[in-house]
């Protein structure tokens, strides 16, 4: 005979309730972690963008980047120098510019466009914060939150 105890049922039960709650503890944890990662991911805009400032800049629609997580206009505008050049335009995101009246057929290429917005930190790059678009051929115009006017 051994001097270890045999195992019984009523420690297998324990050793599965155990398992059981740290399994569940893990499945917990997980949940957590999933959910708040979406939030840690979004930004804020004065993180690459001035927003206590204000640009505008005239040009002819190149292409509209429809798409999650923020919607893009870019535009061929000449740079302080006069030579042209490729501006991206940041926007909100779709879901957002739909309930504003803007569809991915809302601005062609070709149209010509008045953008105004908050410029980058970073002088050097070539785009801004969305805040006020203007179509002079047709009097179109998108400002703010408040959508199409």
């Amino acid at each position: 005979m051994t001097d270890w105890p045999l195992a019984t049922d009523s420690m297998e039960a324990d050793v599965a309730t155990r398992w059981r709650g740290m399994l569940f503890r893990s499945l917990c944890a997980s949940a957590v972690l999933l959910i708040a990662f979406p939030a840690h991911g979004h930004h804020s805009w004065t993180a690459g963008y001035l927003e206590d400032q204000s640009v505008w800049i005239q040009g002819t629609v190149v292409e509209f980047h429809y798409q999650n997580p923020h919607a893009w206009l870019y535009v061929s505008a000449p740079d302080r120098s006069g030579a042209m050049a490729k501006y991206g335009a940041e926007w909100a995101n779709p879901s957002r510019l739909i309930q504003q009246g803007i569809t991915r057929t809302t601005l062609k290429p070709g149209d010509t466009v008045i953008l105004t917005g908050s410029p980058p930190r970073d002088p050097s790059e070539y785009r801004l914060h969305l805040k006020k678009i203007e179509r002079p051929a047709d009097g179109w115009t998108w400002s703010g939150p408040g959508g199409v006017r």
